[in-house]
């Protein structure tokens, strides 16, 4: 049998403050894995600094960055490090995640580093699919995910999901994002040339943390909830995280066998 501390498994996210969707998808993540790999030791790291300073403030808890979590496992003697994100896309949390990563390559005899969710079309479908498990439309209602949107051209993969899911027949269902395109704006012209008058936001994001409680569900006159509600639609908000899909987790599951083998 395999010695337990010669591999190590970092499981990377960028982080949430709010504890009780922490505990519904990044630590079930983490659990699962575990459970997987009982022979690992399970190591974390969180890429927003931001976050990471705020829990420090609020708990006095220390949660490592990428590269102090590495200096852990080397110093624990962990020989091998195999490093699973739990980001969406190859986007700029990702690429930060593998250049501090490629620092540490000479000082582990491995570095492997495992995809995130969306990491080509066997994945989009995968993904919707395993949403659709979890979240469909009720009769009369249109359902909109909130994504996080990023300047990166990974951005592009919400337009590719829209797309698929028109393809496979889901013509009341869109995903918008935050940040880039499509905006909500957007889905707000293709919603109107439907007649149904009820919409459930649900964000297409890990965590259900701040974009989800503020920007889709708040009572603020920017939040989407707020926007779509002035132009007259009766508006429900589902919070539940990517990470509570059991199907999402067995992505990311497939994606680390992916990185071991």
């Amino acid at each position: 049998m395999e010695k337990r501390s010669e591999r190590g498994i970092l499981v990377v996210s960028f982080g949430t403050s709010y504890q009780e969707t922490c505990r519904k998808t990044i630590e079930k993540i983490e659990e699962e894995i575990r459970e997987a790999y009982p022979q690992c030791h399970v190591y974390r790291a969180w890429t927003s600094g931001m976050i990471r300073k705020k829990i420090l403030r609020r708990d006095g808890s220390f949660i490592p960055g990428v590269k102090e979590a590495l200096e852990q496992m080397k110093e624990d003697g962990i020989k091998e490090a195999v490093i699973q994100p739990t980001h969406l896309l190859n986007g700029i949390e990702n690429d930060e995640m593998i250049k501090a990563a490629m620092q540490f390559q000479d000082q582990f005899e491995k570095v492997v580093i495992g995809a995130p969710l969306l990491n080509g079309q066997e994945d989009n479908e995968a993904v919707i699919k395993a949403v659709l498990e979890e979240m469909q439309p009720a009769d009369g209602e249109l359902l909109i995910f909130m994504g996080h949107g990023t300047e990166h051209h990974s951005n592009t993969v919400y337009a590719a999901l829209n797309f698929l899911l028109k393809d496979l027949g889901h013509e009341n269902i869109f995903i918008a994002t935050v940040e880039a395109y499509p905006s909500v704006e957007h889905v707000v012209k293709e919603a109107k040339k439907h007649k149904e008058k009820n919409i459930k936001l649900v964000p297409f994001m890990l965590v259900a943390g701040d974009h989800a409680n503020n920007d889709l569900a708040g009572d603020e006159e920017d939040s989407w909830k707020s926007l779509l509600e002035r132009e007259g639609y009766h508006v429900t908000c589902e919070l539940k995280g990517l990470g509570e899909y059991p199907g999402i987790r067995r992505i990311y599951m497939k994606h680390l066998e992916e990185a071991f083998s």
